[in-house]
């Protein structure tokens, strides 16, 4: 039982400006509704009329793979636990790295090769892309992120390092793809307000549009960090949940093509936690081009370690061509028809989505049932869905979404009865809408 003490006196001790700055970003709305979820998780058996979480992007429709490989084959965990126990290289498991950088490349199809003396090693994607933050830029200096963007990017990228972000806004016109209009743009409103910019950070697949980026856009990319000498940091951590595998480009692709030029200014983050469907183990790692860059990441990655056991547990599992080989492609799979459940599902109900190809969740249009293009009221329509439909869905706003109306819609974190009934839930307000408005 916790004891409470009581604040007593108008005395206050100060904290410091990191721990009373609001750019965690936690007030988003994002956050609240995990929150409600929290308060008022459904069960399909014990609290039906609760709140679903589709505000989640977790992969559960594979689990049952690693599942079945832990039984089959259980790790031994007396097997070299001195060596484990006592291991404190923060370059970390050699066979883990292995690993991890012949995953990489299974994922990717063989096409681009993965130096495992390349990769650090860190606690998820979350500590990777915070970690290059800190090298790659200084207080006050600007990373340029396409729109709309993973929510969490607000706390990642700016809340310790006091680092600006800079959108490059992307709109339904042209399906929110990257043009070089919009790279310009973004560079010249940092510089008109004399920040400096440093890096531009892509997720491919997109978080939250669901799709990958195109061979040609990801090329006018990286062009365009070499004019302007800027770092291009690209956030892979769905390119094992492409389900139409032949779409997905990676940008370590481009640069075997060009033969790595230009590659220094080129970083990769990649993560087990969406493809693998393991956020709890928290495994992440950052592949970079650039030799100061790797010395640098593995120096400031003792403060973002993996315990040896878990990298000792997951090297023996990727190793394992067998269990791979047959992961991705099932994942896959059930990834596709997921997506085709949901989305028909919705266009039953009359709701469109962005045409997606990757990654655990759709991009869904509500902007037509909108009273007035506003942020305001799609934050009503959010409340209204969260507690009302009792779904919890992602509002375009808090992934800085330039078009009001658009929501992230998860799919990969239930089972296929509890999507049901959410489509059914949804599909009813939506019916309930056209009769109150007709």
């Amino acid at each position: 039982m916790g004891i409470e003490i009581e604040q007593q006196g108008s005395c206050v001790v100060g904290l410091s400006r990191i721990a009373v700055s609001d750019t965690h970003g936690e007030d988003s709305p994002y956050f609240a509704g995990w929150k409600a979820y929290d308060e008022n998780p459904y069960d399909e058996l014990t609290n039906p009329c609760g709140v679903i979480q589709m505000g989640l992007a977790e992969n559960q429709v594979s689990f049952d793979l690693v599942e079945q490989y832990l039984e089959e084959k259980p790790s031994d965990t007396t097997s070299g636990f001195r060596e484990n126990a006592l291991f404190q290289d923060y370059h970390g498991l050699l066979s883990f790295r292995k690993a991890m950088a012949s995953f990489m490349e299974e994922i990717r199809g063989g096409r681009a090769k993965f130096n495992p003396e390349r990769i650090v090693i860190t606690a998820g994607a979350t500590a990777a892309n915070e970690l290059l933050t800190f090298i790659l830029a200084d207080p006050g200096d600007a990373l340029l992120v396409p729109t709309p963007y993973y929510p969490g990017f607000d706390r990642d990228l700016r809340w310790r390092t006091g680092v600006n972000i800079v959108p490059i806004h992307c709109t339904s016109s042209n399906n929110f793809e990257i043009t070089l209009q919009s790279l310009h743009q973004a560079y010249d409103e940092a510089r008109s307000q004399n920040i400096k910019v440093r890096g531009i950070l892509i997720t491919n697949p997109s978080n939250p549009l669901g799709a990958t980026i195109k061979r040609k856009t990801l090329e006018q990319i990286l062009d365009f960090a070499a004019l302007k000498n800027i770092h291009l940091i690209s956030d892979e951590i769905y390119s094992g949940s492409s389900f139409s595998p032949e779409e997905f480009v990676s940008v370590s692709e481009i640069l075997e093509a060009r033969s790595y030029k230009d590659s220094e200014r080129v970083h990769i983050v990649y993560s087990l936690s969406k493809d693998l469907g393991l956020p709890g183990f928290r495994v992440g790692t950052i592949y970079s081009y650039n030799d100061k860059v790797v010395t640098t990441a593995r120096r400031m990655s003792s403060f973002t370690l993996i315990s040896s056991q878990t990298q000792q547990l997951l090297a023996d599992m990727l190793s394992d061509k067998g269990f791979t080989e047959k992961y991705i492609r099932v994942n896959r799979e059930r990834l596709r028809k997921r997506y085709r459940m949901i989305v028909d599902g919705l266009d039953k109900a009359g709701i469109k989505c962005l045409n997606g190809n990757a990654g655990l969740f759709c991009w869904m249009n509500l902007s037509t049932i909108l009273d007035e293009q506003t942020k305001e009221k799609e934050l009503e329509l959010w409340e209204l869905i969260l507690h009302e439909v009792r779904v919890n869905i992602s509002p375009g706003s808090s992934c800085h979404c330039s078009e009001p109306g658009w929501f992230r819609v998860c799919f990969a974190n239930m089972s296929e009865q509890t999507l049901e009934v959410a489509l059914t839930r949804i599909h009813d307000f939506m019916e309930r809408r056209k009769n109150t408005h007709n």
